[in-house]
């Protein structure tokens, strides 16, 4: 519903406001978005990054988390005082982390219908005979021998059991027509 006229005051620029100041406050306060869930859930604003990491278990610099052998000089007994080690309050982030580490990776990358098909009406047809693909009507996008080569070498190593099938199949097949 539109507004009666007159009513709104014309909004006015702000002298006064040191703009700089303000964008980086701004900045500061909207800080980036943590990509790891497990992190972000744990995160206390209120605190500083090294004290929230300490918190959690991990390090802020792998540098001085990680202790390294200096050779030329040698501690005396005496010296050696362990420094307390900061508390872990909040195990359970590093729990979660170490335990989605150590999933398996998933296999991301495919072949598309498209080509499977292409590959397999190929050998289907031809077998080892790259010329005679090249020079198929249905190598639509005019591939070299090689390139023939190289895509079924892409399907072989991308789907070894499904093309160990196939190729089975084509050997039964073989054995019936003869």
């Amino acid at each position: 519903m539109p507004k009666a006229k007159g009513k709104t005051r014309k909004q006015k620029f702000g002298y006064n406001v040191n703009r700089k100041r303000l964008n980086r406050n701004a900045r500061r306060k909207a800080a980036p978005r943590i990509e790891c869930s497990h992190i972000r859930h744990a995160w206390d604003r209120t605190k500083s990054v090294r004290q929230n990491l300490a918190e959690m278990g991990l390090a802020m610099d792998p540098n001085k988390a990680v202790p390294f052998r200096k050779r030329k000089v040698k501690p005396m007994e005496v010296d050696m005082e362990e420094r307390p080690k900061e508390l872990v309050r909040k195990p359970y982030v590093l729990n979660d982390l170490e335990a989605e580490a150590s999933l398996p990776e998933k296999k991301g990358n495919t072949l598309s219908r498209d080509l499977i098909d292409y590959v397999r009406y190929m050998v289907e047809n031809h077998g080892e005979d790259y010329k005679a693909m090249a020079r198929d009507e249905k190598n639509y996008y005019q591939d070299t021998p090689k390139q023939i080569r190289n895509k079924i070498n892409v399907y072989k190593r991308f789907y070894p059991a499904e093309w160990q099938a196939f190729s089975d199949s084509l050997q039964n097949k073989k054995m019936e027509v003869e």
